[in-house]
């Protein structure tokens, strides 16, 4: 389980439009992730942008990265993305589950 401080700087890194960007595009591509240079031309920054964000993401645990080649590939840290969730949704609603199902409202 995530401690505050580790979900703090999660959503610190999260709380900028295109770091935001960056990471729901890396979780729709999966575990396999994207080459850094598919990103910047996807969302359209340059890539002295897109390092600084990878860098700020990375450090908040949110991104894992892997050569191959000359290319970096990019992915989603999945379990840090499912800790912060749990540690988010640890005590919703009450213990009553059924509640947080936003089709029961």
């Amino acid at each position: 389980m995530m401690k505050s401080a580790q979900v703090v700087k999660a959503l610190s890194a999260l709380a900028q439009p295109t770091r935001l960007a960056i990471y729901r595009l890396l979780v729709a591509c999966g575990p396999d992730g994207m080459a850094a240079g598919q990103v910047a031309d996807k969302l359209k920054v340059s890539p002295a942008t897109l390092s600084f964000h990878f860098k700020t993401l990375s450090h908040a645990g949110l991104l894992e990265s892997r050569p191959d080649g000359r290319f970096v590939y990019y992915a989603a840290n999945f379990a840090v993305m499912n800790d912060m969730l749990a540690y988010l949704t640890e005590n919703c609603c009450g213990g009553n589950p059924e509640a947080c199902n936003p089709k029961n409202k």
